[in-house]
């Protein structure tokens, strides 16, 4: 395969998807003949700081390839970890295209427009002759299972609540709710209110609340979630940001605890704490692609993990994401959206009056059923899923991985393990017996979401 002149070499190519060109193998083969040292950094909450020194080429005549490069590769970092400000220093010509990019009207407007909005600052693309050092700050939040907890896990179709007693859950409720499309945030509130009644009346007392909740949150407050999609931007202002703060303030006073993480960091948090391991990624494959990730120290990252915007695919007629405008993303590989995009080429037609969940549920049936066209999808998720996690290897150091997830249940799931499984043995050899992807077994299983999140608050 061919890129800008760059030859890629690919082994293993998706049955459903031929042009599919792994962007870590893209990465490799461009700086195999990359002399020019260039740095990147991008800048998020409380200065906090990541950095990447890299190499372009620096030539006129691989002026296309080193753009391509770099946006793929700021736009990776500002997916993964976060930021309102990205430092260039190296070349003139690279800050100009990102400087353009990030611009209102560039082709990353919306990457620039969502992360001003999650950390409430106007975005920024300076030239620099030194890039800031880089400065983490990950929280050793959760495993606390001392004392009378909560634990509170706001699902997009369920919200489920845990009484914790000293680690043991004495109480556990599910109650079906329709956050994502209620536009009255009363409606969220009464029903978060509502479950943390539930669980306080199991217990003598509460000393801390932890809240698993879908979306970015900073400082406890809410700053982008699909769970309030609908609500309306002055309501979210007003009623919102601080929900979860109010909820538990006016239940129980303004003296206990309160943590809210991001649920894919909670599920990865639980997984680890099933496992008794450390450096776990959680992969949540459903109606998108929900990541979390706990490093070697048990920490959670405060990074964002969002690797749905993130670039998977270096292939230039990908499918392009419709929310972002960008094409080659983990949404259109590792989510309801990847079935739905393979089903046709398999020859599977699906219904178009059907939602997403139910267009999935057709093509679960026929794998349950033995389709070889199924099969094809599933074959075909596993080998993007398999060159992925190469790349988030690199990315993360992670040695665990959970894969979780409608997308991943059933039969379908354990092709997609399989296929990912054999991949990663032909073609990165280097990580065999340093990578271990897996789907939930019961030991990873014996926290649950809503119990890991009553482990956040340290009391």
């Amino acid at each position: 395969m061919k890129h800008f002149g760059i030859e890629v070499p690919v082994k293993n190519v998706p049955v459903l998807d031929p042009d599919f060109m792994p962007i870590g193998l893209f990465n490799r083969a461009f700086l195999a003949g990359a002399e020019k040292p260039v740095c990147f950094a991008v800048e998020r909450d409380g200065g906090q700081v990541a950095v990447c020194r890299t190499f372009i080429h620096g030539t006129a005549e691989m002026a296309q390839a080193d753009a391509y490069y770099a946006d793929r590769l700021v736009k990776c970092m500002l997916w993964m970890k976060g930021g309102w400000k990205i430092y260039v220093s190296g070349d003139e010509g690279i800050f100009r295209m990102l400087q353009s990019a990030y611009s209102p009207e560039g082709s990353r407007a919306f990457d620039a427009r969502f992360m001003s909005g999650v950390y409430e600052k106007p975005f920024e693309v300076v030239l620099c002759d030194q890039v800031p050092e880089e400065k983490g700050a990950s929280q050793a939040v959760g495993r606390h299972l001392g004392g009378c907890r909560i634990g509170f896990d706001a699902g997009g179709s369920d919200r489920k609540v845990s009484a914790v007693i000293d680690g043991e859950p004495v109480f556990s409720e599910e109650v079906f709710w329709l956050p994502k499309v209620n536009p009255d945030p009363d409606y969220h509130y009464d029903g978060i209110v509502s479950a943390l009644k539930a669980a306080a009346e199991k217990m003598p007392r509460v000393d801390a609340v932890g809240v698993s909740s879908a979306g970015i949150y900073i400082d406890n407050r809410t700053m982008v979630a699909s769970l309030f999609l609908k609500v309306p931007e002055d309501l979210f202002e007003q009623k919102v940001k601080d929900i979860y703060v109010r909820a538990v303030r006016d239940t129980f006073g303004p003296d206990v605890p309160l943590v809210v993480c991001n649920d894919g960091d909670v599920s990865a948090l639980a997984g680890a704490m099933g496992l008794g391991e450390n450096q776990v990624l959680g992969i949540a494959m459903g109606t998108s692609e929900a990541v979390g990730y706990v490093d070697e120290k048990g920490n959670i990252t405060g990074w964002l993990n969002e690797l749905a915007f993130m670039p998977v695919d270096a292939n230039p007629n990908a499918m392009m994401d419709e929310w972002s405008g960008d094409i080659g993303c983990g949404v259109k590989y590792f989510s309801q959206d990847g079935v739905i995009k393979l089903a046709p080429r398999a020859g599977i037609q699906l219904d178009e009056s059907l939602s997403p969940a139910e267009k999935l549920k057709v093509v679960q049936k026929l794998m349950e059923e033995g389709s070889d066209a199924a099969r094809k999808v599933y074959q075909s998720i596993g080998t993007y899923l398999g060159h992925t996690l190469a790349y988030y290897y690199e990315l993360y150091n992670c040695k665990h991985v959970l894969l979780l997830g409608r997308v991943m249940s059933g039969k379908g799931g354990d092709l997609i393990l399989e296929e990912a499984l054999r991949v990663l043995a032909e073609e990165y050899p280097q990580y065999t017996g340093k990578l271990f992807p897996a789907l939930p077994d019961e030991k990873s299983r014996r926290v649950g979401q809503s119990v890991a999140a009553a482990s956040l608050p340290e009391v």
